[in-house]
């Protein structure tokens, strides 16, 4: 089922997600209708939060982008209970990130190139690794979401002023997108 995409806003989207168990209800059904959000969304990565769920699952399918670059071929993982243990800040990149979250919004976003994350996968496998490069930053950007953070966080003063009135207008539900939403409450 096509879960509706949590608008800026949302006050779900500013809490820290929790970790879950494996007896997590319907998580089986729960991460397949992620799966089927992020593909109709056609996004490369999506948070618990951004569907109004506060837990700590998250899916990245890099598959879309192999064109580009070809060493995401098939690259489709499930993170439970991800967390970022440190990151390597002695080389980062610069590249313009969206976000679901945030339709119409794309700024240039400053990370580390590299970082040592922990997670859990579909079988609650551990995985505690060094992720490098494109990964690195769709990881950060997501497991971001589990914090209670979104990608305009990293973005400068004077970017965030720029962009206020694109804020102010995903505040008041003046936005247009191809998939479905929940916009943020009327204040």
């Amino acid at each position: 089922m096509t879960l509706p995409i949590y608008i800026y806003g949302q006050p779900v989207l500013r809490k820290v997600a929790d970790d879950i168990t494996a007896d997590y209800p319907d998580l089986k059904g729960f991460i397949a209708d992620m799966w089927e959000t992020l593909a109709e969304s056609e996004g490369i990565g999506l948070a618990a939060p951004q569907v109004g769920k506060s837990v700590r699952v998250v899916v990245i399918d890099l598959d879309a982008i192999s064109d580009d670059l070809p060493e995401y071929k098939g690259f489709k993982n499930v993170y439970i209970n991800p967390h970022i243990i440190e990151v390597d800040d002695s080389k980062t990149s610069a590249s313009e990130e969206g976000c679901l979250s945030l339709p119409g919004i794309h700024e240039k976003v400053t990370r580390p190139t590299r970082i040592h994350a922990t997670w859990l996968d579909e079988s609650f496998t551990k995985h505690d690794e060094w992720v490098e490069g494109y990964l690195a930053r769709v990881m950060q950007h997501e497991f971001d979401h589990l914090e209670g953070h979104m990608f305009i966080d990293h973005i400068t003063p004077l970017r965030k002023q720029l962009i206020k009135g694109k804020l102010r207008s995903l505040l008041q539900g003046r936005y247009s997108c191809g998939y479905k939403t929940k916009a943020a409450p009327k204040r």
